[in-house]
């Protein structure tokens, strides 16, 4: 018995067709298929909403459902970037330090002397190679400097010259003396700084007796006595001592005050013993104020060739002048005076920009001063003095 179906018998689960009549496909015939069966009864797959996961509170993370595979095809993964070349991370700027070589070099003036180390100066007393100094009254601008000169720098001798300046407060008169060590002395260092001091202890001193004008010989008599004193140790000197303060001891010295005046102008007073100068300045051109070297009084009693403390002449000079409000008292040794000669050549034009008005910085005063020269070697000693409104013009 077979039980081969022949290809024209329907299949008994297939149903009626639908021209087949009512009861042809046995009892279930026009049913609609059950849900969930295919043709054959395999099952077909409905998706369902999706119900997320919940436990604890906390949603889970969808599963991809293995039989439901996205229809998106995977796309390829591409080759990623080659990696850029290798560049050094930039190194932090290094920290700029001020460029000072060179700065504060000498300043030549036509053929500079030779370049060399100086050798330290004896050390009692203690006289540094360079000294500035600046301030203002309320009247009054003030800028010093004195400098040893190539000579005594390089045979290890000390600065002969010196200066003291001082501002009497009742009356904000300034006070000073400037002073050069004669070179064949071999103390005059010391004469040079004990005359200064006294000199100007002893202005201080008449000025606060409310004088009408100080007594100039008793300030140079007093600034020789000490030198005096420093030979006899304060006892009368002989003869032989007067000589020998003399020989070692000897200095010039110019002494004086000055005191501005209600319109801006300086009032001078100046006394001098050898050749330290004293000059006006104005509008770039230096005037002398004494007799001596480059001075403009050549029948005065005072020569530099034959005078110096502790000698007092008898027949002493005082000058007086009045500067205008747009000038400037200058007093100077003769390092300074021979190589400004009348202020024409290098050296006075050198000095007359920083001369026009006071620097702010004293120690440019110093180092201007300090210029190189070939020939001039001499210590160098400068003060100068300004009305106080030069001080707040603007330079041009």
């Amino acid at each position: 018995m077979s039980f081969r179906r022949r290809r024209d018998e329907p299949h008994p689960d297939e149903g009626d067709s639908p021209g087949s009549p009512e009861g042809a496909g046995g009892p279930e015939a026009g049913r609609p298929p059950a849900q969930g069966s295919g043709r054959y009864g395999e099952p077909v797959y409905a998706p369902q909403p999706y119900q997320p996961y919940v436990r604890d509170g906390f949603e889970a993370p969808r599963q991809p459902d293995p039989q439901w595979p996205s229809p998106r095809r995977p796309e390829r993964a591409q080759p990623s970037p080659p990696p850029p070349p290798s560049v050094p991370a930039p190194r932090p700027p290094a920290r700029q330090q001020p460029v000072l070589a060179g700065y504060w070099d000498r300043v030549p003036v036509g053929r500079p002397a030779s370049v060399f180390e100086p050798k330290p100066p004896p050390s009692d007393p203690y006289r540094p190679d360079t000294v500035y100094d600046g301030w203002s009254t309320p009247h009054l601008t003030v800028r010093l400097a004195s400098v040893r000169g190539d000579a005594h720098r390089f045979d290890g001798r000390p600065r002969q010259d010196d200066l003291v300046v001082a501002v009497h407060e009742p009356t904000g008169t300034v006070v000073f003396a400037v002073a050069d060590g004669v070179s064949g002395a071999p103390d005059s260092h010391i004469g040079a700084a004990l005359a200064c001091r006294t000199a100007v202890r002893d202005l201080l001193t008449q000025l606060d007796a409310d004088r009408a004008e100080p007594d100039w010989e008793r300030v140079l008599s007093a600034a020789a006595w000490q030198l005096f004193m420093r030979v006899t140790g304060g006892a009368e000197p002989t003869a032989e001592q007067r000589a020998e303060t003399q020989r070692k001891l000897a200095t010039t010295l110019v002494a004086g005050t000055v005191a501005a005046r209600p319109r801006g102008e300086l009032e001078v007073h100046l006394v001098q013993i050898g050749d330290t100068a004293a000059w006006e300045f104005r509008g770039g051109d230096y005037r002398p104020l004494l007799a001596g070297k480059g001075g403009d009084d050549g029948d005065s009693v005072v020569t530099s060739a034959v005078l110096a403390l502790p000698r007092v002449p008898a027949g002493l000079r005082v000058w007086r002048h009045v500067l205008p409000p747009d000038a400037t008292l200058l007093v100077g040794t003769d390092g300074f005076g021979d190589p400004l000669g009348d202020g024409s050549g290098q050296v006075g034009v050198l000095m007359a920009d920083a001369l026009m008005r006071p620097p702010r910085e004293p120690r440019m005063l110093a180092h201007l001063l300090d210029f190189s020269r070939e020939t001039f070697d001499d210590d160098r000693t400068l003060l100068a003095v300004w009305p106080r409104h030069r001080l707040e013009e603007q330079r041009p």
